[in-house]
């Protein structure tokens, strides 16, 4: 499962993603926007304005959701439980 957290600095909805994503066990890459004008581009044209922004290969999102990490660690579960771990 791939996710990467799009995130910036000083931001309260960024740190909380990454703890509820820490404390779920779930792996993910880190970009930080306001070093990355590229990863910024990228961001904006998936319409989003709002950090953080979480992509999986199926779903993408902005802002601090519990409700779709919640999801992606089910989904984590059951891979995980489908190779036999």
């Amino acid at each position: 499962m791939e996710i990467t957290v799009y995130t910036k600095p000083m931001c309260v909805q960024c740190d909380a993603t990454k703890r509820a994503l820490n404390k779920a066990g779930l792996e993910y890459t880190l970009v930080d926007i306001t070093e990355d004008a590229a990863a910024l581009s990228h961001v904006k044209s998936l319409g989003f304005m709002q950090a953080p922004v979480v992509t999986t290969v199926n779903d993408a999102w902005s802002g601090f959701r519990p409700d779709k990490i919640k999801a992606l660690t089910a989904q984590a579960s059951e891979i995980r439980q489908a190779a036999g771990f």
